[in-house]
C-alpha cells in the first residue's frame, strides 16, 4: 500500500472520512464485511475534475492502471425483465459485457446502464462508482485481476476521492462472484 499512498498527498482512513463518502459506501466503511475492518480502508482526497480514468491516470501517472479498478454498472434485460448489475475490472481493461456478463446474467442483451439510472439507483455519484455499498440483491462480477492486487484503487462513491482496498476484501463484499474472462 505504500506505493500507492506515496502518490497522494491527502490519505488517511475512510472510517475517519465517511463524511467525504456517500451514504452507502460510508455506510458499507463504517459496518465492515467479510472480516475486512474499517481501517484496512484508506481514503485519499482527489479532485473531482480529474476522477475518469483517462484524466486520473495522467495526473497520477500511468502506472495505476495496474491498480486501479472501475466499477460499472450493467443492464441485462430478458423478457421484460431488467437484472442491474455491477462489474469491476482493472483500469487498463475494459467489461465483456455482451458476453461473459450476458451469459453470466442469463439476459438476452446486456449493456451499460443508463447514467441516470446508475446513479439513482447506487445512491452514488458517476464517474465514482463503488463497489462497496452497492445493493445487496445486485450481482456483482469481478475480475480475477482485480482479487490478484494486494491493494486496489477503486471510487469512492464520489467523483471527489478514490478507496484503496486490498483487492481480496472485493470479492468478500454481498452479491460477488469472481469471474475469469470478465476484463478483457
Amino acid at each position: 500500500m505504500r506505493a500507492l499512498l506515496d502518490i497522494f498527498s491527502d490519505a488517511s482512513p475512510a472510517a475517519g472520512r465517511l463524511d467525504l463518502l456517500t451514504p452507502p459506501v460510508a455506510k458499507a466503511v463504517e459496518a465492515g464485511w467479510g472480516g475486512i475492518p474499517a481501517e484496512s480502508v484508506v481514503h485519499v482526497d482527489t479532485d473531482p475534475e480529474i476522477a475518469d480514468t483517462a484524466a486520473f491516470t495522467e495526473h497520477y501517472g500511468p502506472e495505476l492502471l495496474d491498480t486501479s479498478a472501475n466499477c460499472v454498472v450493467v443492464a441485462g434485460k430478458r423478457g421484460g425483465e431488467t437484472t442491474l448489475a455491477a462489474c469491476v475490472v482493472l483500469s487498463r481493461t475494459r467489461v465483456d459485457v455482451n458476453g461473459v456478463v450476458r451469459r453470466h446474467l442469463g439476459t438476452r442483451k446486456a449493456t451499460f446502464a443508463p447514467m441516470d439510472v446508475a446513479v439513482s439507483e447506487t445512491g452514488m455519484e458517476y464517474g465514482g462508482i463503488a463497489p462497496i455499498g452497492l445493493p445487496a440483491s445486485w450481482p456483482l462480477l469481478i475480475d480475477p485481476a482485480v482479487v490478484d492486487q494486494e491493494w486496489v484503487l477503486i471510487g469512492s462513491g464520489s467523483r471527489r476521492g478514490k478507496l484503496i482496498v486490498p483487492g481480496k476484501a472485493l470479492a468478500a463484499l454481498p452479491g460477488a462472484t469472481v469471474l475469469e474472462g470478465l476484463g478483457v
